[in-house]
């Protein structure tokens, strides 16, 4: 005969001892465990720490996997997934976000690093583009950094290229201020070196290229590859002797001053020197 001991009862079945246990409120079982609780409270507890369960406690309700009960967050709650935290509502996620990720407050946009969220705050989203191409171009960008990209791409109607603003800084640039001399003698005078694949460098699975090894889906991507500054001699360098990082194109140069990182655009030296690199600009394209 089916005893319960907590209720100090005996039941004529099991039929009867089970409708017992899910109807009475001394009771909370957990089916899928087969474990009673002594509260309600204890088997929420359960349910919501337990691997075995999927099981949204602000809904009380219970789903078929995780992936489900990772749908329902996202869908129906204030739901952080890096944290994997429920917000009671979009203030409280907002908040959250705020100070605990990187965060674009007005967008509302979590990013991976700082890094990205500086390159989100100073795109065209967030920043006028009030930074003219130099050279006679029609186009506008948000710094000076994309302005010296646009030239060194070859995009600019005016012909100047990458190769034309090294030539530049470097007669410009005697001091050696944000160049490094001694790489400048492995790269060259004109670092005009370009690398070509062919279909020779089919690996078996991908065009690989023989400098990094690296795979690519496409001839195209590889040459494409092969002709940015991967693998140019990182000429150019910060001018503060605490960071000195070296950088292969004066735009990635420019880029780093911009971004305050290391607290180089604060001294005038430096200003003066990338305000002359900039005033006479027009200058590269009669080289």
């Amino acid at each position: 005969m089916p005893f319960c001991d907590p209720c100090d009862r005996n039941f004529a079945s099991w039929d009867a001892y089970w409708k017992h246990i899910h109807n009475s409120s001394r009771h909370n079982y957990c089916n899928d465990c087969s474990k009673d609780f002594a509260s309600w409270q204890g088997l929420k507890e359960h349910w919501v720490q337990s691997p075995r369960h999927s099981y949204c406690q602000h809904c009380q309700s219970h789903f078929d996997d995780d992936d489900e009960l990772l749908d329902h967050y996202r869908d129906e709650h204030s739901y952080c997934e890096r944290c994997n935290k429920v917000f009671k509502d979009e203030r409280g996620l907002h908040e959250h976000n705020r100070q605990y990720h990187h965060y674009c407050e007005s967008c509302r946009r979590v990013f991976q690093s700082a890094s990205n969220l500086s390159a989100h705050l100073n795109s065209s989203i967030h920043k006028p583009k009030d930074v003219p191409c130099l050279l006679g171009c029609d186009q506008w960008f948000v710094s000076k950094s994309a302005m010296i990209l646009h030239l060194e791409s070859g995009t600019c109607k005016s012909g100047v290229n990458r190769q034309k603003v090294n030539q530049y800084v470097r007669q410009l640039d005697r001091n050696n201020v944000i160049t490094n001399p001694s790489r400048l003698l492995t790269a060259g005078d004109n670092d005009d070196t370009t690398y070509i694949a062919t279909e020779a460098s089919w690996n078996g699975r991908a065009y690989e290229c023989v400098l990094c090894h690296n795979d690519f889906r496409t001839l195209r991507d590889l040459n494409r590859h092969l002709a940015s500054p991967r693998h140019q001699a990182k000429v150019y360098k910060c001018p503060l002797n605490t960071c000195q990082v070296h950088f292969g194109t004066l735009s990635a140069l420019c880029q780093h001053i911009e971004s305050e990182k290391c607290g180089v655009s604060k001294f005038k030296a430096v200003q003066r020197t990338m305000d002359s690199m900039l005033s006479g600009v027009r200058r590269i394209g009669y080289y």
